[in-house]
């Protein structure tokens, strides 16, 4: 009995790029990210309530270039996944299906993730000094 060649789905690198794919995996690794993120927050908390040297040393982590690297993921993801997920409970209420709505909110979550990040961070660095 010989099988017959059945045609295979296209595979992922075929399909072009769409804002409405790009925009779903991003929302999932942020999502990650996210997750990873708080298992940190819990540690900083630990390094909190444990006080004195271990809070010192927390501290002077988040502080270095690769701490502060790593905050400023985390609060990007942060607010692509918040800002996203409003866009989602917008769609869940009827809003935006629309082929250039849909365009027009996927560019406005990029772009007020990107300037809402930089406000906190203005504003952190400006509280600092």
């Amino acid at each position: 009995m010989t099988q017959r060649a059945r045609p295979l789905s296209p595979h992922l690198q075929i399909y072009r790029k769409q804002i409405t794919s790009v925009m779903s995996i991003l929302h999932r690794i942020s999502g990650i990210v996210l997750s990873i993120g708080a298992f940190g927050l819990a540690w900083w908390l630990l390094a909190a309530a444990r006080g004195g040297e271990t809070y010192a040393d927390a501290a002077a982590l988040l502080a270095s270039p690769f701490g502060k690297l790593v905050l400023f993921g985390f609060s990007l993801a942060l607010m692509y996944h918040l800002l996203n997920g409003i866009r989602h409970l917008l769609w869940d209420l009827g809003w935006g299906f629309r082929i250039p709505q849909v365009y027009r909110s996927g560019y406005t979550v990029i772009a007020l993730t990107f300037v809402l990040t930089a406000v906190i961070w203005v504003v952190a660095l400006g509280a600092k000094a």
